[in-house]
């Protein structure tokens, strides 16, 4: 896949067959539009092109209030749409000029001109432009005029409800990670740094690797304990993660992300791993003392190697 950030020129692409959009997660939705787009491009002899926005436009518009969470990271993003066959990603920056931008004038000055797209396929529902004019309608329109394909691909749905992007935020919001995974199409992750703790965790029998997450605008799951796995230099360990302000053993009112991998004793401050969430398996709960935190830990432990059909003895 080629990776094109914009300036002022823009790539000569082969009849380029295009998308408009985030595509934050690449989730099932904007799986099916990537196969739609391959037909596309092979019906037109041409290429396949996301084009998108970055900085974020809700960055850029509400800089000090757009409480932004993302999925992924763009670096993960980009990952992911090349592994979905993607041939030509464009990065174009979003500015509030550029926000003040008909969409009349957008697709004739920078899809037509600039690109020449032979084909563009939006989502069900997708808006985009000044205001949110640009519509499935006023593409159709522009096609005829400009001679260019556009083509409306229906919301995906599982067990009858539409998939989006925002839909599976929420969800992970909720700590509902069985719904974000299954509209994913693979388990919610995201990619940090192990950081130094107070070793609280070794002192009654659990270890723990506290995780940095990787990005400012990462979201981060409900507050709460979760099966999960965990990719460290190229191999999978399964373990627990404790998300939230740690009521029975500290007062500070900081968020923590901590990792207990079973059956693992390698030291591991600095490195970078990728987080996967299984499953939520109960709320975050002050307990009255460690001896009562620890003893929910070993239950939560068995009942994260029976959901990750680990070996069950926990060694401790």
């Amino acid at each position: 896949m080629k990776v094109y950030e914009i300036d002022k020129e823009f790539p000569k692409i082969k009849n380029p067959v295009l998308t408009l959009g985030t595509f934050d997660g690449v989730h099932l939705g904007h799986q099916k539009i990537l196969r739609f787009l391959k037909e596309g491009a092979d019906r037109h002899e041409g290429e396949t092109v996301l084009f998108t926005f970055f900085p974020h436009p809700r960055m850029v518009l509400h800089p000090d209030d757009h409480n932004l969470s993302l999925i992924q990271t763009i670096e993960k993003r980009i990952e992911m749409l090349d592994r979905f066959g993607l041939d030509n990603l464009i990065l174009y920056p979003f500015t509030k000029e550029f926000s003040r931008t008909p969409a009349t004038e957008f697709i004739r000055d920078i899809m037509v001109n600039q690109l020449s797209v032979k084909m563009m396929t939006i989502g069900y529902n997708h808006h985009f432009g000044r205001n949110r004019e640009g519509s499935i309608q006023l593409l159709e329109e522009l096609g005829h005029v400009y001679d260019f394909e556009v083509k409306e691909i229906p919301a995906l749905r599982v067990e009858e409800k539409s998939i989006s992007s925002t839909k599976i935020r929420n969800a992970i919001l909720e700590g509902d990670i069985l719904t974000a995974n299954e509209y994913l199409g693979r388990s919610f992750g995201f990619e940090g740094t192990v950081v130094q703790g107070n070793q609280i965790g070794s002192q009654i029998g659990f270890p723990t690797a506290n995780i940095d997450p990787k990005g400012p605008h990462q979201l981060i799951p409900e507050k709460g304990v979760y099966a999960v796995k965990a990719k460290i230099a190229g191999k999978i360990y399964s373990g627990m993660c404790n998300i939230g302000y740690r009521p029975t053993v500290t007062s500070s009112g900081e968020r923590r992300i901590e990792l207990h991998i079973f059956n693992f004793d390698q030291r591991i401050y600095g490195e970078e791993l990728e987080l996967f969430f299984i499953n939520r398996i109960r709320e975050e709960v002050e307990f009255a003392s460690l001896d009562e935190l620890k003893a929910q830990l070993k239950k939560d432990e068995e009942s994260c190697r029976t959901i990750l059909d680990v070996d069950s003895t926990p060694v401790h």
